[in-house]
C-alpha cells in the first residue's frame, strides 16, 4: 500500500510505496515556495529508512515549465535590479545557494533517483532532471535549457551536471541556442535513457525499473551511486559556486528587466547587452 510521508504543501506531494518513493510536482512553474518546500521534502526523505529508489514527476503534461518569472521578480525583484554595492550582491549569491540546495540534496539523496519527464521540462525543470540519476521520457517530451533566451546564466546546477551526461559540445549547443529537444533526439544525445510512448506507460516504465533496483542489497546500491557521484562531486561543487558569484555580479541587468517585460507582453525580448 501507497503511505503518505509527513509532509504537506502546495507544491509537493510524497509518497512511499514498498520501498519506491515518489516525488510528484503539483504545479508546472516553480515559484518561490517550490524551492523551499523542495528543501524540506529532501529532509524528509533523508530520514527515509524504508525508502529504496525515488521517482520524480509532474503530470502528464509537463514535468515543469521552470521558473516562474512573475512571481520570483515580485518576491527578488530588488535583488535582480539591485545596486552594484557589495550588500546586495553578497544577498543576491546567498539566494543562488539558497536555491541551488535543494538540487544538490538530491543530487547527493543516498538511494537511485529516476526522473520522468513528460511534457515540457525547461529550465529549473532541467536543473531537477539532470540531478537525478535516471531519466526516462515520454514521446511528447519537450525539453529546453533556456536561461539565455530571458537573459540569465543556468545557475541550479544544468551547466554543471549535464556534461558529464551529454558531453561539452552538446551541453554549449543547448545552453547557447536555449533551443527545445525532442524526447529522440533526448534519447539520442544520452540525456534520457529511455523514450515510451505515453507518460503513462513512462510512469510505469519508471516504477518497474525502480522495484528492480529495489530488489537488489540497498547498502550496495547506494556505494555504486556514492562511487559513481565522487567522480564528478568536487567538479560540480566548484562550478555551483562559479556560477553563484558569476550571477551575484552580473544578473541584474536590463536584459533582464526586459526578458520579464517581454514575458508579460507575450512579445520578443530584444536585448542590447547590458
Amino acid at each position: 500500500m501507497s503511505e503518505t510521508l509527513e509532509f504537506t504543501s502546495k507544491e509537493i506531494g510524497l509518497a512511499l510505496d514498498e520501498g519506491v518513493a515518489t516525488l510528484t510536482l503539483l504545479q508546472k512553474t516553480m515559484g518561490p515556495d517550490l524551492f523551499a518546500d523542495l528543501d524540506r521534502a529532501m529532509e524528509v526523505l533523508e530520514r527515509t529508512d524504508a525508502m529504496r529508489v525515488l521517482i520524480v514527476r509532474g503530470d502528464a503534461k509537463a514535468l515543469s515549465y521552470g521558473l516562474d518569472l512573475p512571481k520570483a521578480f515580485g518576491k527578488w525583484g530588488e535583488l535582480f535590479r539591485g545596486s552594484a554595492t557589495a550588500g546586495p550582491r553578497h544577498q543576491l549569491m546567498r539566494l543562488v545557494k539558497e536555491l541551488q540546495r535543494p538540487f544538490e540534496r538530491l543530487a547527493h539523496l543516498r538511494v537511485p533517483t529516476i526522473c520522468v519527464i513528460t511534457g515540457h521540462c525547461i529550465g529549473g525543470g532541467l536543473d531537477l532532471a539532470a540531478a537525478c540519476d535516471i531519466r526516462l521520457a515520454s514521446a511528447d517530451a519537450k525539453i529546453s535549457l533556456r536561461e539565455t533566451r530571458i537573459a540569465i546564466v543556468a545557475d541550479l546546477g544544468s551547466l554543471q551536471r549535464l556534461p558529464p551526461i551529454i558531453g561539452q559540445g552538446m551541453t554549449r549547443e543547448l545552453a547557447f541556442t536555449g533551443r527545445d529537444v525532442s524526447a529522440a533526439e533526448a534519447h539520442q544525445m544520452r540525456l534520457v535513457n529511455h523514450v515510451h510512448e505515453s507518460a503513462e506507460a513512462a510512469f510505469a516504465a519508471a516504477i518497474a525499473m525502480a522495484r528492480q533496483i529495489a530488489a537488489n542489497a540497498p547498502r550496495t546500491v547506494e556505494g555504486v551511486k556514492a562511487v559513481l557521484n565522487r567522480q564528478t562531486d568536487q567538479a560540480i561543487a566548484e562550478g555551483l559556486d562559479h556560477v553563484a558569484t558569476w550571477n551575484s555580479a552580473f544578473l541584474a541587468s536590463e536584459d533582464l528587466a526586459e526578458a520579464v517585460s517581454a514575458f508579460a507582453g507575450k512579445r520578443t525580448p530584444a536585448f542590447k547587452g547590458r
